[in-house]
């Protein structure tokens, strides 16, 4: 058995489909469509997110960046348990939230037992992935986050009340309608035989870490929670747990009320923050689950004075870390992964008097035109235990076509951390060094690199210009230019100064260079001028991390005030200086005019407080 083990090892690790198909021949491994609850615990478990077993002395930034090995089997991870009878629920945990139907509870499977879930249930198909075989799911018409549909209960007088920023990103509803939401959820899953249930944990610094528990109808559901939050590593890891927030997902329900609801839809995402619970209906999209929690520690943080960030974070061989905040598309998960520098997380993060630390246990990235040499961390990820959403296959092997969009531009593959050779294992590390704000500028204007000072780093960070690129909201089907607030406004449950005054906090004590980089377009706006390469991108974010940049000769801007270099090792020296690169400087001139309105126009309702920051933006 432990020959045939390490076969599998190398087997998953190098995408051997062939030597699984010979185990699976020579009687040593089972079909993917058998055995489905059996339990087999590893016997070689290794610690990757220490949550019970935290000790002070893992927040310290750690001085060594040196790859590690991807020895982890899928079962390394084993609080898997099969709760059956009468009173499973019961002994689940759930039967508080008035769940009691099902008499069989899949909770906390392995990566092994979530495959066989998967493919006997026929929840998806197995792509055959280069570095090994991968399932995949669609999840029907929503590829995307549907923000329209996210309601917060507006509990009359409660704490929540007095803080959320309510509008129409936080928009309220009441808690008649989460009531009656609620029961409907129970409902549903009373009348199922089975259910999947997930306990783990958010956040892995333990000032902080929340429990959360996922109550799921469908075995690639809990697969995606355990690609994506941190897990148990073994049972005692969950000893009374006590869950936080519990999330009923009952995607394939909908809201037929929703009119008389007051809502927007018959798709309904619905937190009551007082309650601890969320139910989701109507919406197949895995993203819906990691995002609703996001949102939440972003409103639990700022109590504690931590800063919750919408960014990725990676740490070089000295220790020095980096943050790239940005909206989804704009470059956070592909710039992170960075075969030289050791990944912490791609998508959410904190910030407290230690240091950063990862909110997941896992990544979720784009795969829109993913190719090994473009992006060979992210394309080397996808295997087994990673899980492909709506991603076209082709040929009679099913292998992914990452160029075929007809389906949607906002494919997407999670994957556990560990997938990453050069992953940070501590998850936490000391004070960054540089923060870099992603802009994906659908005009072409901005520069692909920009030094700014640290009163116009609160600015541009109050502004959050960037651009909704395809397929990652509903409706969304070529990059718009927007504004989100703090580079994440549709994940902000407080109001943006609140982050804004943090991130300022942090930016003085810490002594962090800021800095814009610009992974949208040049040469002219969408549909004329072309989208900034990864190499270009890429060489600026290497020559800020190297610290060679500081040597650099620097133009300062003079509608934008900041500071560009002249040169940069890899880059033509005119995408520096995008005027240089459109046909007509002078249609340049109008589009950087027109920007620079927006960023004035939009910068209006931020004018509030000590210091108007707006002093630091654009001059006209």
């Amino acid at each position: 058995m432990l020959a045939s083990r390490a076969l599998l090892r190398s087997a998953t690790r190098e995408g051997g489909r062939n030597a699984i198909k010979a185990l699976v021949a020579r009687g040593l491994l089972s079909p993917v469509n058998s055995s489905i609850g059996i339990r087999s615990k590893s016997t070689e478990t290794k610690k990757v997110f220490p949550t019970s077993h935290f000790h002070k002395s893992h927040q310290v930034a750690h001085k060594s960046a040196v790859p590690i090995v991807d020895d982890h089997f899928r079962g390394d991870y084993n609080s898997s348990s099969i709760i059956q009878g009468a009173d499973a629920c019961a002994k689940a945990g759930i039967s508080n939230l008035g769940i009691n139907g099902p008499s069989t509870i899949y909770k906390n499977q392995t990566f092994e037992e979530l495959f066989q879930h998967e493919v006997a249930n026929n929840e998806g198909k197995v792509a055959h992935a280069e570095y090994g075989d991968t399932f995949t799911v669609d999840t029907g018409k929503f590829t995307g986050r549907s923000p329209k549909d996210k309601w917060i209960v507006k509990n009359i007088g409660s704490e929540s009340d007095a803080n959320i920023d309510w509008g129409s990103v936080n928009q309220p509803t009441s808690p008649e309608v989460f009531d009656e939401l609620y029961e409907k959820a129970v409902n549903h899953f009373n009348s199922l035989d089975k259910a999947y249930v997930f306990d783990g944990f958010c956040g892995a610094n333990p000032n902080s870490q929340r429990k959360i528990r996922f109550v799921h109808e469908m075995a690639w559901q809990q697969h995606f929670v355990t690609n994506m939050f941190i897990r148990a590593n073994d049972e005692k890891d969950l000893d009374g747990f006590e869950p936080d927030f519990t999330v009923i997902n009952a995607c394939s329900q909908v809201d037929e009320d929703w009119e008389r609801h007051g809502l927007n839809s018959e798709v309904a995402v619905v937190f009551n923050v007082e309650k601890k619970c969320a139910v989701i209906f109507g919406t197949w999209y895995g993203g819906e689950n990691k995002k609703g929690i996001f949102s939440l520690m972003n409103y639990w943080l700022p109590m504690q004075g931590q800063f919750p960030m919408h960014c990725s974070a990676n740490v070089g061989k000295e220790g020095d870390s980096a943050l790239f905040f940005g909206l989804s598309g704009t470059g956070k998960t592909t710039l992170s992964a960075d075969p030289h520098r050791a990944l912490i997380g791609d998508d959410e993060h904190g910030w407290d008097e230690e240091g950063v630390f990862n909110f997941e246990g896992g990544c979720y990235a784009k795969t829109i035109n993913l190719t090994e040499k473009t992006e060979p961390d992210i394309y080397r990820a996808v295997k087994k235990d990673a899980m492909l959403e709506n991603v076209a296959l082709k040929g009679d092997d099913l292998v992914p076509d990452y160029f075929d969009t007809t389906k949607t531009e906002n494919g997407r593959v999670s994957y556990p951390i560990f997938h990453i050779d050069n992953y940070h294992e501590p998850q936490m590390a000391g004070h960054p060094n540089n923060i870099i704000f992603l802009s994906c500028d659908a005009f072409g204007v901005l520069p692909p690199i920009a030094k700014l000072t640290p009163e116009q780093a609160m600015y541009h960070f109050i502004s959050g210009y960037t651009a909704k690129v395809a397929g990652t909201e509903r409706g969304i089907t070529e990059p718009t230019a927007t504004f989100s607030a703090c580079f994440g406004a549709a994940f902000l449950t407080l109001h943006p100064t609140r982050y804004a005054e943090l991130l300022k906090e942090k930016l003085e004590k810490h002594n962090a260079q800021a800095w814009i980089v610009n992974s949208g377009w040049s040469g002219g706006p969408y549909g004329v001028g072309e989208r900034m390469s990864i190499k270009t991108t890429r060489a600026c974010v290497n020559y800020i991390l190297d610290g060679k940049i500081e040597d650099t000769t620097w133009t300062k801007d003079e509608v934008f005030g900041w500071e560009i270099p002249e040169a940069i090792p890899d880059v033509d020296s005119n995408v520096l200086h995008p005027r240089n690169t459109w046909p007509d400087p002078a249609q340049y001139d109008e589009a950087e005019k027109k920007l620079a309105n927006m960023y004035v126009n939009n910068f209006e309702k931020y004018r509030i407080g000590d210091v108007d920051y707006s002093q630091f933006g654009p001059k006209l």
